[in-house]
């Protein structure tokens, strides 16, 4: 013979189950940011040049030196310069900007992408001992405060009036 407290447990049981399975089902989602992606041919990440792609290139060389940025790789046809900024003392970012310089029917299109890395101060205290061999074991609690810098976001930078003060600049240098 059941019992009716057991089938109301069991009862239950399954419309928790039901209800939640049915809510994970309706949740909707953020939508991903990769979604939003246009893919239009109106794009303010590049240049026109009328000279050949090496030549190009070697312009938005001089343009990223020209502003302090400092060349951590280049090729014939592509560069990549960074800075490092510090806004506030327990902040840093930094801006890495590549230019990609490839032929085209009018001499050479120059792409730039940029991306911002951004960095936080923390900190991690630690306490040290000291061990002398004929006394044995001595710990004395000395504060260690060590600082680093953590990663702590990356994102592409998107911003038009961005790329377009750098193509002002190497179109500048290009005349």
């Amino acid at each position: 013979m059941k019992s009716p407290l057991l089938s109301l447990c069991r009862s239950l049981a399954l419309a928790i189950l039901a209800s939640l399975s049915l809510s994970g089902c309706l949740a909707t989602k953020a939508p991903r940011s990769y979604q939003s992606e246009a893919f239009s041919s109106e794009t303010p990440f590049q240049y026109y040049s009328s000279r050949d792609a090496e030549a190009a290139c070697e312009i938005g060389k001089r343009a990223l030196l020209s502003q302090g940025y400092q060349i951590d790789e280049e090729k014939p046809q592509s560069v990549r310069g960074e800075k490092f900024f510090r806004p506030r003392p327990d902040e840093a970012n930094r801006l890495s900007i590549t230019l990609v310089c490839l032929p085209s029917s009018l001499g050479a299109v120059i792409y730039a992408s940029a991306l911002e890395t951004q960095y936080e101060m923390k900190s991690k205290g630690s306490s040290a001992g000291v061990s002398v061999s004929a006394l044995g074991s001595v710990s004395l609690p000395w504060a260690i405060d060590k600082d680093t810098l953590v990663k702590v976001g990356e994102e592409t930078v998107i911003a038009h009036d961005f790329y377009q003060r750098l193509f002002d600049l190497i179109k500048s240098l290009d005349s």
